[in-house]
């Protein structure tokens, strides 16, 4: 079985006019979401084999703050490049490329695709994934190459709200 963790970023600033998309920071909301989200993982005794992040930095400081939380080396975060700015497809297909030697995986990207994602891999659908949210999704598959619907089941659906 293959066990995957789809989180959404946390919530990301605005507030610097002279920063690029991919380097806009956390702001306050995001920096106390994340590690809510990271508490509320390890609580259920989860600490992912892999956790993999877009390079954007709002979504790498939201891996960082769970990875800290989940008792997951940070230094060990692998940053995946094409997740920002994948579309549904290709995000899917990074999830399918993912190594057979990890069992679980946490994976922090951007919106719409984590919610587009989660509604191909899953049997339930999500209107949207809010920010810090975060899909738990397992495969009845001995390979990520063949994860899809028809092997998945929605284990849950949480965010930060409620843990308020």
């Amino acid at each position: 079985m293959k066990t995957l963790y789809l989180m959404r970023h946390a919530k990301s600033s605005w507030s610097f006019d002279d920063l690029s998309d991919k380097e806009r920071p956390l702001n306050d909301r995001g920096r106390t979401d994340a590690p809510r989200m990271g508490q509320a993982l390890a609580q259920r005794g989860i600490c992912p084999d892999l956790l993999v992040s877009s390079s954007a930095v709002r979504a790498l400081s939201t891996a960082a703050l769970v990875a800290h939380e989940v008792n997951y080396p940070a230094d060990r975060v692998h940053v995946i490049d094409a997740i920002y700015g994948a579309d549904v497809n290709q995000l899917v297909q990074i999830i399918r490329d993912l190594p057979d030697s990890t069992q679980s995986v946490l994976l922090v990207g951007h919106n719409p695709t984590i919610t587009d994602a989660v509604n191909v891999l899953s049997p339930s659908s999500v209107n949207d994934m809010p920010t810090a949210a975060v899909v738990c999704l397992h495969f009845q598959a001995a390979s990520w190459a063949v994860v899809q619907r028809e092997n998945a089941e929605l284990y849950f659906f949480d965010g930060p709200k409620n843990h308020d």
